[in-house]
């Protein structure tokens, strides 16, 4: 009887440890991999990578809505001490104006084996400058540009495609009837810019003087959720810098609505020189309130971990 019990309890330790060996080894990557994307890799397959797992969260809504417009009191806490102005409108007020004038529909939830969507971020760096990755950037399903890069005169280097614009009221600039609008608030008002920009154009000043108005698709328009903001700037970069860059929004943003991602236009040139690739005169760029080196080190990370390709220019 007791050699019984032995032999059993035995067996069951071996199992236990047969079964925690399997859970430890087991490689997240080898999961699941064809019924994510149709994509030959897909961004969210897990990664053997702790640092990608640990800090990839898809509960976290990357775009404002009437049903997920409520902030927690931590997320309320954190956008409001980034606004200088005290005297800020009442969130709740501003949000109802909000979706009474643009849409809030669910976007980019089909995700599945069936979609494989290549997207390309497109930074406004020097690097771009005679690159020639034009048409490589338009073959991309979306292309998403950075505040007031252009493209016409620079086709051959930048491409002529968007899709989505990334913009706060301070970098605001006119777009087709065919791109998104994404609005980075990083205050209440520059959501209430956006409602003065499409209707009394009476808001011609922040802590700068900004555009009243802005020419933009209506039913187009996006807006970042602050609780995104935070999640960028505690989670990925550790509270680097004040707040995140538009750039590097857009590409934590890309990570949660595409399959593969491209990043163009980002970094120095390959002298160590930081410009915009539209500007004549190319000068060292002071990257303010932003942690410019810090958001390129973690986005280097990614492409070391297969997660994003990164095309460096000249």
């Amino acid at each position: 009887m007791q050699v019984c019990y032995r032999y059993c309890y035995l067996t069951m330790v071996t199992c236990v440890i047969m079964v925690c060996m399997y859970l430890v080894f087991l490689s997240p990557a080898d999961e699941l991999t064809e019924d994510i994307c149709a994509c030959k890799h897909c961004v969210r397959q897990q990664s053997r990578s702790t640092w990608f797992n640990e800090l990839y969260d898809l509960s976290i809504p990357p775009l404002l809505t009437r049903e997920n417009y409520m902030l927690s009191g931590d997320v309320y806490k954190y956008w409001k001490d980034l606004q200088k102005n005290t005297n800020e409108a009442n969130y709740t007020e501003v949000v109802e104006r909000l979706f009474s004038l643009f849409p809030d529909n669910e976007h980019y939830l089909d995700a599945g084996p069936a979609r494989c969507r290549i997207c390309a971020v497109v930074g406004n760096s020097g690097n771009l400058k005679g690159s020639q990755y034009g048409h490589l950037i338009d073959l991309h399903d979306f292309v998403i540009r950075i505040n007031k890069g252009p493209t016409e005169g620079y086709e051959k280097d930048v491409g002529s495609k968007t899709t989505h614009r990334f913009i706060y009221p301070e970098s605001a600039m006119d777009v087709d009837n065919t791109t998104h609008l994404v609005l980075s608030p990083f205050k209440i008002l520059d959501m209430e810019w956006l409602i003065s920009a499409f209707t009394t154009k009476n808001i011609t000043r922040t802590y700068k003087k900004v555009r009243p108005s802005v020419n933009a698709n209506r039913h187009k328009v996006m807006i970042l959720h602050p609780a995104f903001i935070k999640y960028v700037h505690e989670i990925w970069l550790l509270k680097h810098g004040k707040y995140p860059s538009t750039g590097f929004l857009a590409i934590i943003f890309a990570l949660h609505i595409c399959d593969q991602i491209s990043a163009f236009g980002f970094g120095a040139d390959q002298y160590g020189n930081w410009y915009h690739y539209f500007e004549k005169t190319a000068y060292n760029l002071r990257t303010g309130a932003h942690s410019g080196s810090f958001e390129f080190d973690t986005m280097m990370q990614l492409y070391l971990e297969y997660k994003i390709q990164v095309f460096r220019g000249r």
